[in-house]
């Protein structure tokens, strides 16, 4: 996974990641290079938390716990359909599934600013 969020300054970020469940309930794991859990961000209705830095926090939504976790909200519903191949209308998002058969995933966020770039890659 990499994001990079167009803001001033630039902000990247780059992951191993593991997502499991769907979009009402799940559980996003991101690693270091060398394994180690860097965030683990869990999700049910009414309930998204964050467990980073061996601290747990709580937030009012699955945006607010992307946001905090990543530097920017990520459309966690939209990316389960563009996994399974849908690219669903998402406001201020543009997905790129042509490669998606080769384990690639693009998607950007061009309103509201800053432009927001997601890269997947599966194995």
């Amino acid at each position: 996974m990499a994001l990079r969020i167009d803001s001033e300054p630039v902000q990247s970020f780059s992951a191993g990641f593991e997502l499991t469940g769907g979009a009402q309930a799940g559980k996003l794991t991101a690693f270091s290079p060398f394994g180690a859990t860097l965030a683990e961000l869990k999700w049910s209705p009414g309930a998204a938390r964050l467990r980073s830095d061996g601290k747990d926090q709580e937030f009012a939504s699955i945006d607010a716990l992307t946001r905090n976790a990543f530097g920017s909200e990520l459309p966690i519903g939209a990316l389960f359909r563009w996994l399974a191949g849908e690219n669903p209308p998402v406001d201020g998002w543009q997905a790129d599934l042509s490669q998606l058969a080769s384990g690639r995933l693009e998607a950007r966020r061009v309103a509201p600013a800053p432009s927001v770039l997601l890269r997947l890659v599966l194995d």
